[in-house]
């Protein structure tokens, strides 16, 4: 099989040649610039600096001379805009708190102080800064900045800011993407612009010079609860924005891509949910379904949905929304393991993800031990197809480079492919 027939096969349940691989083709399966510099060297792959492709949590581009290493089956259309609301273009050198010489794009525009790195939104230096990074930090947090609001006159339109047709522009982006990759061996995805509902790292609106509307984390968390007219409102009308988007998206890359991550809004955390079954039914699926119906309806593209935490109880629910695909498939997480996962939802969920826990093993154990949860996962996973290896979530700096080749020649040894 070629990687996209590999990938092809286990995301239509069917048993490929064998475990397809993801490394680092979304913002949510990407790898730490640091890390991805380290692994560069171990493989002994050409030297230069990694640009950084989603400057927010400081991922890196992994290029294909480090796909092949690795062993990928998964390449990447970016979004156009970065999560500050610049496009990665006319890159240039940035030396990181750390020390790290990395590529960054053009309109990548900070300034330092005592507490460390903050970066302007869409390059604009008169803007108030809406990313810190602390001065013994890797990513960049969101800057609340959220004006004053009248809880009793909402206007969802101040939610909406950020979801616009697209552009002409917008649209030439796409359709040279799509001419790169027309071809390529290996699968195709992409993160969908303005599709996410509700995703806490968006509501903050880093990507914008002065948001409004709600735009504090908590006050987001409390309106969910407190003011769901409202909040259906904004995706009533977001959902119906997207859904135009979604028709220039295909008539510009047609059947290049294979899967499109529609939405990263976490409902869980390590021990429950941020809301109950009930209230995902009243103001997320009716959206989640319009869209992801669309697609199925008018492309072949496979729909992902990304959340963190406890979420078992949830996944008969995304599936109702039309969605195809679970990630990161938090294992550690109550209610999560890998052996009930596959059990209750493997013939209906795709797992993409899951295959080591990047907050303790990874990180912190030792090679073997990465190489045992690496078996370990696998044999769970891969029978009957289903399931694409990645990591639980992005690798993160100082994540050990022997650890994580560890966990790829375990893949290679699960897979035959030594």
């Amino acid at each position: 099989m070629t990687s996209r027939e590999r990938v092809r096969a286990a995301i239509n349940h069917r048993q490929p040649d064998r475990i397809p691989i993801d490394f680092g083709s979304t913002f949510i399966t990407g790898i730490h610039c640091s890390v991805v510099a380290a692994l560069r060297d171990r493989y002994g792959l050409e030297k230069r600096p990694v640009k950084v492709c989603e400057p927010f949590q400081m991922l890196g581009l992994v290029e294909d001379d480090l796909l092949d290493a690795m062993g990928a089956d998964v390449v990447s259309i970016f979004p156009r805009y970065t999560i500050f609301g610049f496009p990665n273009e006319n890159w240039k050198m940035w030396r990181c708190p750390w020390g790290q010489e990395v590529l960054v794009s053009g309109h990548f525009n900070t300034f330092e102080n005592s507490s460390g790195t903050y970066i302007h939104p869409k390059g604009d230096v008169t803007a108030p800064p809406s990313g810190h990074m602390p001065t013994t930090g890797y990513f960049f947090d969101s800057i609340i900045r959220q004006e004053p609001i009248d809880e009793d006159h909402l206007n969802p339109e101040d939610n909406l800011e950020e979801f616009k047709p697209m552009s002409d522009e917008d649209l030439a982006y796409w359709r040279d993407e799509a001419a790169r990759l027309r071809g390529t061996d290996r699968a195709v995805i992409t993160h969908l612009n303005g599709t996410c509902l509700g995703d806490i790292a968006l509501v903050p609106a880093p990507f914008l010079t002065h948001p409004k509307g709600i735009r504090d984390v908590a006050e987001w968390y409390m309106a969910t609860a407190v003011s769901q007219d409202y909040v259906d409102e904004v995706f009533r009308r977001q959902s119906d924005i997207a859904l135009k988007n979604l028709e220039l998206l295909h008539a510009a890359v047609g059947d290049v891509l294979d899967v499109v991550v529609v939405c990263g809004t976490d409902f869980g955390t390590q021990e429950s949910s941020f809301c109950s079954t009930d209230t995902y039914d009243r103001l997320w699926q009716p959206h989640y379904r319009k869209m992801n119906d669309w697609i199925h309806s008018n492309t072949g593209w496979k729909t992902f949905k990304h959340s963190c935490g406890a979420v078992e109880e949830f996944i008969p629910h995304f599936a109702e929304s039309g969605f195809d695909i679970l990630n990161p498939v938090q294992c550690s997480a109550r209610g999560m393991s890998e052996e009930l996962l596959k059990e209750r939802h493997g013939d209906r969920m795709v797992f993409w993800g899951g295959g080591v826990n990047t907050q303790r093993t990874l990180p912190f154990g030792t090679p073997e031990e990465v190489r045992a949860e690496v078996l370990r996962r696998c044999e769970v996973f891969s029978p009957g197809g289903g399931f694409v290896f990645n990591t639980i979530h992005n690798i993160q700096a100082l994540t050990p480079v022997g650890n994580v080749v560890a966990m790829v020649e375990a893949l290679k040894e699960f897979n035959g492919t030594h």
